[in-house]
């Protein structure tokens, strides 16, 4: 009875845990070559570590079964054992072999996905400015100049390049079955690249906390035909109304609203931290006006001084 209990217990543990791991099992289920790459890594990283395990259960049962104690003499002493030279330096070299193979194939994957994917790499990418702010994701299309907010949509078999920044605290873009994750933060613009293979509804989200509203930072990446994406930016700029400063403000301000779209951007009045407008070189200008602030000041006070002293000289 108790045994029968226990296996229950553990089934409906597993199903709790998997289905909330839903979401992150769709990175098995790739709809893109980024997404493709990442999930081939991670099988044979899982598949490697089984084969690791299963050696070492089947090595773990063989010295149990062939050094049990059994009944023997009680004076009985069993033989001298001099250590292995070999035996030592395979159980060495196996694990370094494995860390070795491992840090390979990642290293290779990491540098494939950071690029432009192999079958577009002649391409010209379609570039999308996903920027975050609490708790919600606005996408900027500079070369269509329409923004949408909470959702995004793209076409099928064009490489496609996320500039990602925020609004707020460090969020990460994610969606799984189209590439990895990639941090947005307030100073820089990071880039992810990605193409969609196949027409459909993928889940985007933040998969790095963020504060109250993180479990709501969800938004959708459609992957559309290249006639109802041009259907669709068609429908945008006849409908949509403009983006102005004081509705983007707004937003940013509105913890939680539902999808938006706009016939314009906010980047240009809001640009992107990139370039001419990248933190550092703000946080230059602004040691160049102090610096020019503080030679002013320098020269008002010896000017000052040299009146005060000829003042004097007169009198």
């Amino acid at each position: 009875m108790k045994t029968k209990w226990l296996f229950l217990s553990l089934a409906l543990t597993l199903s709790g845990v998997l289905s909330g791991c839903e979401k992150s099992l769709m990175i098995f289920d790739p709809k893109g070559p980024q997404a493709k790459t990442l999930s081939d890594t991670i099988l044979f990283s899982i598949f490697m570590m089984i084969g690791i395990l299963l050696v070492v259960y089947i090595l773990f049962t063989f010295m149990l079964v062939k050094y049990r104690a059994s009944k023997l003499d009680k004076d009985y002493e069993p033989p001298h054992e001099e250590g292995s030279k070999w035996l030592e330096i395979t159980w060495t070299v196996i694990p370094i072999v494995i860390v070795i193979v491992l840090s390979v194939v990642t290293v290779r994957t990491t540098s494939d996905v950071e690029k432009t994917p192999k079958a577009y790499a002649d391409e010209k990418p379609l570039v999308i400015y996903a920027s975050s702010s609490n708790w919600k994701w606005h996408f900027s299309y500079p070369e269509e100049n329409i923004e949408t907010v909470n959702y995004v949509n793209i076409p099928v078999k064009r490489p496609v390049e996320f500039r990602l920044y925020s609004y707020g605290p460090i969020t990460s873009f994610w969606i799984p079955q189209l590439a990895g994750q990639k941090y947005a933060m307030s100073d820089m613009v990071t880039k992810i690249h990605l193409a969609a293979e196949t027409p459909g509804s993928y889940i985007g989200k933040n998969s790095n906390f963020s504060g109250e509203g993180f479990a709501h930072m969800e938004f959708e990446a459609q992957a559309m035909t290249d006639k109802e994406y041009e259907e669709w930016i068609h429908d945008v700029k006849t409908t949509a109304p403009k983006l102005t400063e004081k509705e983007f403000d707004s937003l940013l301000k509105t913890p939680h609203v539902g999808r938006k779209t706009y016939n314009s951007t906010h980047l240009d009045f809001r640009p992107a931290p990139e370039g001419e407008h990248a933190v550092h070189h703000h946080n230059e200008e602004s040691r160049d006006s102090d610096s020019s602030m503080e030679h002013d000041a320098k020269l008002d006070s010896a000017s000052s001084m040299h009146d005060h002293m000829h003042q004097e000289a007169t009198n």
